[in-house]
């Protein structure tokens, strides 16, 4: 399977995909992926997101606030 993030908003609603969303081989490269680039998803809105293995969520929502 393929996994990817779902973006959430600040009104707790998911972020629709520009048909750009990032996807990944492995639970592994998804989570390491985040790790770079959570702060650049925050200062664009997202407030948390939740991650997928395909079409099942596997865990989430997950803040991104750094308090």
């Amino acid at each position: 399977m393929t996994w990817w993030w779902q973006r959430i908003g600040a009104d707790g609603e998911p972020i629709p995909d520009s048909g750009e969303r990032p996807e990944f081989p492995s639970r592994s490269d998804a989570e390491s992926w985040l790790g770079e680039a959570w702060a650049e998803l925050a200062d664009a809105g997202v407030t948390a997101v939740t991650l997928y293995d395909g079409e099942q969520a596997v865990y989430g929502p997950m803040s991104l606030s750094a308090e």
